[in-house]
């Protein structure tokens, strides 16, 4: 994909923000879009269909949490990168932006060049899922993972899991039994070029066992995580 076909949505309230990462993202050749509160972000996603929102959490209105939980719910926005960009480096609100389905968290401030950066390794993502694209369900006991749509079927219920949680899913469940440690999780699911918090891979892995089953993943204290066939 060219940089001139990749759409990004830069959402703060902050203008000068707006007007200096927009400047430096134009400069690489990216369509950009801007929103001042999450409302806006909220509607101008729905209208564009975004690749990549970059999204403030301290806003009037509507703030980026919200507007996450909201755009993550929207048919046709649920796999859009979303990458938290704010002044707010506490662990709980990086939680509560995984919790919602962030794929990344950017704490500023940051040089031009550095977020220019993370934004290309999170692009990246895209252009990787296109090459690995498979028509082909893959079936796991009573689990069906479905690459096309994005999708896991447990006992003919349909699950739409945020796209990262989709990603460590079908990574653990390709060799089940396997433990994938953590460095390895990090690297395959997130990218090392892409710097995440540490307690990253634990909040997406509770967020499965919500959803698919807490029989189905087990913790290697001190190595990573595996998934287990589990027909219950």
């Amino acid at each position: 994909m060219k940089n001139s076909e990749v759409k990004i949505l830069l959402v703060d309230d902050e203008p000068d923000i707006l007007e200096i990462v927009g400047y430096n993202l134009k400069n690489e050749g990216y369509q950009i879009f801007t929103a001042k509160n999450g409302i806006e972000a909220v509607k101008i996603a729905k209208k564009i269909t975004p690749h990549l929102i970059i999204l403030d959490i301290m806003m009037p209105e509507m703030d980026g949490i919200d507007a996450c939980e909201k755009i993550r719910s929207t048919k046709g926005l649920e796999n859009v990168l979303i990458t938290f960009f704010t002044a707010r480096g506490e662990d709980y609100s990086q939680v509560a932006g995984y919790n919602v389905g962030a794929d990344d968290y950017i704490t500023k401030p940051i040089k031009p060049k550095v977020l220019v950066s993370k934004i290309k390794a999170l692009l990246r993502r895209i252009k990787i899922e296109k090459t690995t694209e498979s028509n082909e369900k893959v079936s796991i006991g009573n689990i069906i993972i479905d690459r096309e749509e994005y999708v896991v079927i447990k006992n003919g219920e349909k699950l739409t899991l945020p796209r990262k949680e989709f990603e460590l899913f079908s990574l653990l469940a390709s060799k089940p039994g396997k433990v994938f440690k953590r460095d390895d999780i990090l690297d395959k699911v997130w990218g090392n070029e892409v710097v995440v918090g540490g307690r990253t891979i634990d909040v997406h892995i509770r967020k499965l066992r919500e959803k698919i089953g807490d029989k189905n993943f087990k913790t290697v204290k001190g190595v990573g995580y595996k998934f287990i066939i589990n027909e219950d």
